[in-house]
């Protein structure tokens, strides 16, 4: 199987790269991160003119309609500057709308997340932090068609400024008794609020429900699988986190190398000791190493969903660990300036802190990985 790139691919990441590097340098990402929002709408506004913001959406609802391996490409460049934008989130909005949302819904919502004049975002974790959809317990009660909502979700990305959030919630006692909810933050008994992270670039925070009421014509049930819905959005944020990592983790490596050939000492650049060049070649190895599962794991979105799964963790595990290990090595080999939060290596080590946890550290996919494989030859 050829994971390479095709032309049209390669013309869409020197797109993106031009568009961010003029737009977007590291500057003005300094600028966005110390403002409230936490992103520019006009800048945002602009990347999704290009259809940037809804490229797995279908033509016929506004979008691009290309595939994950094409938003891997946009994803890796937006990770490579560090770009702050509700991308992710929104795209996973649309991605359950489109999965598992009736016509009605996808004509309602889609238009909107696409051409970004609506901002989306996922509403999955609680407490527990669990990956697993039977573990959910926000208990939705019924009242008469509709259903009332009460209770937190944990890590909700981009909650300030999202207009609709896509929420699983738990409709019976059985492991399987889920499902998934559109709710706008204009509703009735909606509070959304980030706190404070490391990585001012990216904004986290809790969606407090309470007695929300949720129409039929909010409920995504078009695919009568609520379990298997949660579990494929989740496996979709999985590797959306680890394509931003991959161009994170190839940029902090390439500052890195580019100090390592300045920087004299002992009468030669650092990069000429042994000390410097093994660090940086274990990064490169351990980057192409992870791209590879990620490459694979994006091409079964579309092709091979009952792989989805044990992919998406085996490449946000081994992307985890390696992003986690480049942000401190990179600090080191920086030497005391890498600890200054004017060097831009800073950014990227504060980056890693953000996406180790984002839809399930190492340890959590290792495990599932393993377990999905003794699944699987039962």
């Amino acid at each position: 199987m050829n994971f390479g790139f095709t032309e049209e691919q390669d013309l869409l990441r020197q797109e993106v790269r031009r568009f961010l590097d003029e737009r977007c340098p590291i500057s003005e990402v300094r600028r966005i991160q110390e403002t409230a929002p936490g992103y520019d709408e006009a800048i945002w506004r602009e990347f999704a003119g290009l259809g940037l913001a809804g490229l797995i959406v279908p033509e016929a609802h506004g979008g691009a309609g290309l595939s994950w391996i094409d938003l891997l490409v946009v994803l890796e460049e937006t990770g490579r500057s560090l770009f702050p934008s509700p991308l992710i989130s929104s795209t996973l909005a649309a991605a359950a709308i489109l999965d598992t949302g009736s016509e009605e819904q996808k004509e309602r919502w889609l238009p909107g997340l696409a051409d970004g004049s609506l901002i989306g975002s996922v509403a999955l974790l609680e407490a527990s932090d669990s990956l697993d959809p039977a573990d959910l317990t926000m208990q939705a009660k019924p009242e008469g068609d509709d259903l009332i909502l009460s209770g937190e979700k944990k890590l909700v990305m981009d909650p300030e400024i999202a207009d609709l959030f896509v929420v699983s919630y738990r409709h019976g006692d059985g492991p399987g008794d889920v499902g998934l909810a559109v709710v706008e933050r204009t509703g009735e008994g909606v509070v959304a609020q980030s706190f404070p992270i490391i990585d001012e670039t990216k904004r986290l925070g809790n969606l407090s429900l309470s007695g929300v009421r949720v129409t039929p014509a909010n409920r995504l049930d078009g695919s009568g699988q609520g379990a298997d819905a949660i579990t494929r959005l989740i496996d979709q944020g999985a590797t959306a986190v680890t394509a931003e990592a991959s161009g994170s983790v190839e940029e902090a490596m390439q500052l890195t190398v580019k100090y390592a050939n300045e920087r004299i000492q002992f009468g030669h650049p650092i990069g000429h000791f042994q000390a410097v060049k093994h660090p940086l070649a274990e990064i490169f190895a351990d980057l192409e190493s992870f791209r590879s599962l990620l490459h694979y794991a994006a091409w079964t979105i579309g092709n091979a969903p009952d792989e989805l799964s044990r992919a998406a963790s085996l490449a946000k595990a081994y992307a985890t660990e390696t992003f986690v290990r480049t942000g401190f090595d990179s600090i080191q080999l920086h030497g005391a300036i890498g600890f200054a939060v004017e060097t831009d290596i800073h950014l990227y080590f504060k980056r890693s802190k953000w996406a180790r946890p984002a839809f399930g550290d190492a340890d959590t996919h290792y495990e599932r990985a393993f377990a999905l494989r003794l699944e699987g030859q039962k």
